[in-house]
């Protein structure tokens, strides 16, 4: 993929997270190309899984779908990603949970190391680098979340209990100063906890305006995370309150 054609995708990506749906002709006098480039470009996005396409229109998936969530803030969570990805090197295995900003962590991995183990409770992360063949993925087992595409229950925390790791990355739905970092699904906040004790640094992956949102289930990690990367639009309350606790902060688009 050039360079010209990945800028255009994250344009598209950019004006559906905001319109929601769009048609081809109209996308393409946006991006200022040919709605043969248009649908070109179209092919791309839809054969990832981020958007689907019918009657001349392109929208995103589902709200709860992992793709559609990829999609939105994508430029910025791909920063956050680029800059997590510094942590790792070739040879490493990390843990990684099921987080949009995650599953592009995961992928710059696969594009960076000669070879790697992702140990993971997302299918969607498996199948997401299906395709580097020197990368090793363990699905770890459980319940499977057909929007989420992930594992949750029991089986996460027997499975996660096996294995040993430096860095677990981590996403997260909101923060609050009260609770920390929160998750909108108990059952994914419990797969957190549990995979949670086999590392030995957990890495939190957001973008600056999670610290706006509050999610409904806490992680209860407050003393588990040593690192957050975000962008530069980081509250400085909560930039205050993190370095407080211990927590290097580091802005990923900086």
């Amino acid at each position: 993929m050039s360079v010209k054609q990945d800028k255009r995708l994250n344009q598209i990506l950019t004006l559906l997270s905001e319109r929601k749906k769009m048609d081809v002709s109209a996308l393409a006098e946006a991006l200022d190309v040919s709605q043969v480039t248009m649908r070109k470009d179209l092919d791309a996005l839809e054969a990832r899984g981020f958007i689907r396409r019918e009657h001349g229109f392109a929208q995103l998936n589902a709200v709860d779908h992992i793709s559609s969530r990829l999609a939105y803030h994508y430029e910025e969570k791909k920063r956050i990603a680029a800059c997590a990805s510094e942590l790792v090197v070739s040879g490493d295995t990390v843990m990684i949970e099921s987080g949009s900003c995650c599953a592009i962590l995961a992928e710059l991995l696969a594009q960076k190391c000669d070879s790697l183990t992702i140990v993971t409770n997302s299918a969607f992360i498996a199948a997401y680098v299906r395709d580097y063949r020197h990368v090793q993925v363990v699905l770890l087992g459980g319940i499977y979340q057909h929007d989420a595409q992930c594992m949750v229950g029991p089986m996460v925390r027997e499975t996660a209990a096996n294995f040993h790791v430096r860095y677990f990355f981590i996403g997260t739905d909101g923060w609050s100063e009260r609770f920390g970092f929160t998750n909108k699904d108990a059952l994914r906040a419990q797969a957190v906890r549990d995979m949670a004790s086999a590392c030995d640094e957990m890495v939190v992956l957001t973008e600056s305006e999670k610290f706006s949102a509050v999610g409904t289930v806490p992680l209860n990690i407050k003393e588990q995370p040593r690192m957050v990367i975000t962008d530069a639009a980081c509250p400085p309350q909560a930039l205050e309150i993190l370095t407080a606790q211990g927590i290097q902060v580091i802005k990923g688009d900086l």
